[in-house]
C-alpha cells in the first residue's frame, strides 16, 4: 500500500483518537484552547526558525556558496508550519520536532542518508564501438 494513501488514513485516526482521549482528562474546551495555543505558538515560532534561515542563506550567498541546506530546511519549516496549522496532537508534534533545529538536523541527516542510498550509482557504464549506418546500407537490421 502507497505510503501517501496510509497516511492520509492513519493520520485522521490517530488524531480522532488523541482528541477523544485528551479532552477525557482534560476537557473539551481545554482540548480546543490547546490546540489554538500550539497553532499560534508553533506559527509564531515558525515564522521565527524561516527567518533565521533566511539570514543563513542570505550570508551564504553573500560567501558565493549555495545555500543548500537552507533551502532544504526552509522547506521542512514550511511544512512543519503547515503540520502546525492543521488541527490535532500528532500533527502538532512532529511539527515542532521538525521546527527546532537540532531535532530537524537529525530528521534530515536520516532522510539524507536514506536518499543518498536510493540513488543508483551513475558510474556503471558500457563501453563500445559504433558504426553509422546509412539508409540504404545491406548490413541494417
Amino acid at each position: 500500500m502507497n505510503s501517501v494513501l496510509l497516511s492520509i488514513i492513519l493520520v485522521p485516526i490517530v488524531e480522532i483518537y488523541l482528541f477523544i482521549k485528551i479532552g477525557a482528562k482534560i476537557g473539551a474546551f481545554s482540548t480546543i484552547l490547546l490546540i489554538f495555543i500550539t497553532a499560534i505558538t508553533g506559527i509564531i515560532y515558525a515564522r521565527y526558525e524561516g527567518l533565521n534561515t533566511l539570514r543563513s542563506a542570505y550570508s551564504q550567498i553573500i560567501k558565493q556558496e549555495t545555500p543548500a541546506y537552507e533551502i532544504i530546511s526552509g522547506a521542512a519549516i514550511a511544512f512543519a508550519a503547515l503540520l502546525l496549522i492543521i488541527p490535532g496532537f500528532a500533527t502538532d508534534i512532529v511539527g515542532f520536532l521538525i521546527i527546532f533545529p537540532i531535532t530537524r538536523k537529525l530528521i534530515l541527516g536520516k532522510i539524507s542518508t536514506k536518499i543518498k542510498k536510493k540513488e543508483p550509482d551513475n558510474n556503471n557504464f558500457i563501453d563500445g564501438e559504433f558504426e553509422d549506418i546509412e539508409n540504404d546500407d545491406e548490413r541494417k537490421i
